[in-house]
């Protein structure tokens, strides 16, 4: 794998929502922040002020354009979960909004092509569509698994099809796709893949799943941990992740800012 070099520091920008529709249980708001699109890499996330709120709200990102009638802008997904997710779901177009970002370390990228599996569940699957099309233009050969418990949270299935040269849709209720989870059918789907490498996206059980696969045969990989993170830039350290070092000795790290993507087989998974 490539060291991940490094990356112009974030912006704090006041950002617009130019586009907000709803797809499914999902709210897909378009900003233009200015500097954040041309600094973001596949796995870095922004962080939003919520009005009335202290903490932040940390939001994965889901497409970049590089150019767009407003100009750069990306695209973030939002799963209303709280006051504070509801608030920015709310936001109209022509709504500003204070923004930070890119925020985290971001997916390393294979040195050679070769083959990935790319394993993501709900809306926490946003950040493996920009990865797909960099591994694409790598020449590396993507496989793309995509779940959810049902269709409605069931994110850009479509959009994967475009993006990976195989792709199993699974839900948990069966609705659409094969019927179960993640941890059910990952050891198969990346026996068949090949994969040597392995990107994970989601909750928690679902990147364990993820990188216990990859362990078990051979593959390296990397996931993306999602904690809650109340400011984003690692200052308050209030998202910390349990993992092991390079040198074997336990620690907890800054998810915000020593992830929020990290080694697979680096995560202490019964802490967490």
């Amino acid at each position: 794998m490539t060291d991940v070099p490094g990356v112009q520091g974030p912006v704090h920008v006041e950002a617009e929502v130019v586009a907000t529709r709803r797809i499914g249980g999902y709210r897909h708001l378009t900003l233009t922040a200015p500097g954040v699109p041309e600094r973001f890499r596949a796995g870095n996330f922004v962080a939003v002020t919520v009005a009335g709120h202290v903490a932040r709200r940390a939001l994965w990102v889901h497409r970049v354009r590089a150019s767009s009638s407003f100009g750069p802008t990306l695209d973030v997904v939002v799963e209303a979960r709280g006051s504070g997710t509801e608030w920015i779901a709310a936001q109209p177009v022509g709504a500003r909004v204070a923004l930070t970002g890119p925020l985290g370390r971001p997916f390393a990228l294979p040195k050679d092509a070769v083959s990935c599996l790319l394993v993501g569940e709900g809306y926490a699957a946003a950040p493996l569509f920009p990865l797909a099309e960099r591994l694409r233009e790598r020449g590396c050969a993507v496989s793309l698994l995509v779940s959810a418990p049902d269709e409605a949270r069931l994110l850009a299935a479509l959009e994967a099809r475009r993006s990976a040269r195989s792709v199993t849709v699974l839900t948990a209720d069966g609705s659409v796709g094969v019927r179960g989870t993640v941890a059910e059918h990952v050891d198969d789907l990346l026996a068949r893949s090949e994969a040597d490498v392995v990107y994970a996206a989601g909750p928690t059980p679902v990147l364990r799943a993820a990188a216990g696969a990859a362990e078990r045969a051979g593959a390296w990989s990397q996931v993306a941990v999602e904690v809650p993170a109340p400011c984003g830039t690692g200052l308050c350290h209030g998202c910390p992740l349990p993992v092991v070092g390079e040198d074997g000795v336990e620690r907890v790290v800054r998810a915000c800012a020593d992830g929020p993507v990290v080694r697979g087989d680096r995560v202490r998974w019964d802490s967490l």
